[in-house]
């Protein structure tokens, strides 16, 4: 489904359901076109679950549960307000995300949901149970035209591997804390600012180098590892300091006889490895050791999405460097829920269309204008600006 057709469909259901909301009569027949026909899910009655029981003091029904993407729904009638105590059949008082929350507890730890969502068929109120303290996102019918991403979590079983990114994330964090320590060690006990400065980019660029050999940037996988693998411990530094320079320099300006070792590398532009200045202290066998095994062999950093880069080269630096600089760390579930629909669906949707051209050669030449158009699109962060 393209993004004009969903949106087409959103406000179709938005019109529809407009004023209707019967809570036992209608809730199924609501979630249950929402997921079809908004959303697209073949089968709806085989990917969300009624009136799930739950034991308290007494037997319950959980309204809507949806296994496969962690979510909680409790439906209320139309004009419910949500932010008020409803009385329970045991006589207690309690909001829809309250009761919400006390079915929770009475579930198996593996199907305690991430995503809770109340619903008075007019407005929707996500709960992110990562944050249970937090105030809920407010969605609403009349704006689900514009705004049908914002419950794209209801279907996105890609949260999985969401997951795994920010998994593999900690981990190459972790590394590069143990690379930036074992380096910190060589600048002494009260390095200068231009040391710390050397130690931070020195740093980014090792991560760079690890994960463009994993991805494929060199050309083949390994390369970094096994050109500085030739190296003893002695020669470490040395290797390190002429692989930067070369990575800088374009393959028409470097010398006739320069070894192959380091004429396989590519240029690097971008000015990633441009400033010369900065100091790559001498390596001891421990940082030898932790580079080529632990940073290299051991670990693939083609699994991480550039994407969150960030968070991996925030842990280079120390607190006082990360305070002052201001810098902090979107995870990337936030990062998507704002470029997917600022630019990122569009393009994917674009893409998907072109790819469904049956004709060869038109398709080839579409491919060919989308990667150009892709390589002129400039964007601006403006929380680096």
């Amino acid at each position: 489904m393209t993004d004009s057709q969903q949106r087409a469909a959103a406000k179709a259901f938005a019109a529809f359901w407009k004023g209707k909301g019967y809570e036992k009569g209608e809730s199924q027949s609501f979630w249950l076109s929402l997921l079809r026909d908004v959303y697209g899910v073949e089968h709806p009655e085989q990917f969300i679950m009624f009136e799930e029981q739950v034991h308290l003091d007494h037997t319950s029904f959980i309204d809507g549960t949806i296994p496969s993407t962690k979510v909680l729904i409790e439906q209320k009638g139309l004009n419910k307000d949500m932010k008020k105590p409803i009385k329970q059949s045991d006589g207690t008082l309690l909001t829809p995300f309250q009761q919400a929350k006390r079915y929770i507890t009475e579930l198996p730890l593996s199907q305690h949901p991430r995503w809770v969502v109340t619903c008075n068929f007019s407005t929707f109120y996500v709960y992110d149970m990562e944050r249970p303290g937090g105030e809920p996102e407010e969605i609403l019918l009349e704006n689900l035209e514009k705004e049908y991403y914002r419950l794209t979590f209801l279907v996105d079983t890609g949260n999985e591997h969401l997951q795994r990114e920010m998994e593999v994330s900690i981990q190459a964090g972790e590394i590069v804390g143990i690379l930036y320590d074992a380096f910190a060690k060589q600048y002494g006990d009260n390095p200068t600012a231009e040391e710390l400065k050397s130690l931070n980019v020195l740093c980014v660029r090792l991560v760079f180098c690890l994960y463009a050999e994993d991805a494929g940037i060199f050309g083949r996988h390994g390369m970094f590892h096994d050109y500085l693998a030739v190296n003893d411990t002695y020669h470490m530094r040395k290797a390190l300091v002429d692989l930067f320079q070369i990575l800088d320099t374009k393959p028409e300006e470097r010398g006739k006889f320069l070894e192959k070792e380091l004429a396989q590398f590519p240029y690097v532009n971008g000015g990633l490895f441009a400033d010369e200045k900065i100091e790559v202290p001498p390596f001891t066998d421990e940082m030898r050791d932790l580079l080529l095994n632990k940073a290299s062999s051991e670990f693939n950093w083609s699994e991480i999405s550039p994407t969150i880069f960030g968070a991996v080269f925030e842990s280079t630096l120390n607190p006082e460097t990360r305070r002052s600089g201001g810098m902090h760390y979107t995870s990337i579930e936030n990062i998507h829920k704002v470029i997917d629909p600022l630019f990122l669906d569009d393009l994917r949707n674009e893409l998907t269309a072109i790819c469904e051209l049956t004709v060869e050669r038109t398709r080839k030449k579409k491919l060919e204008d989308f990667q150009r158009k892709l390589a002129s699109l400039t964007f601006l962060d403006e929380a680096v600006a």
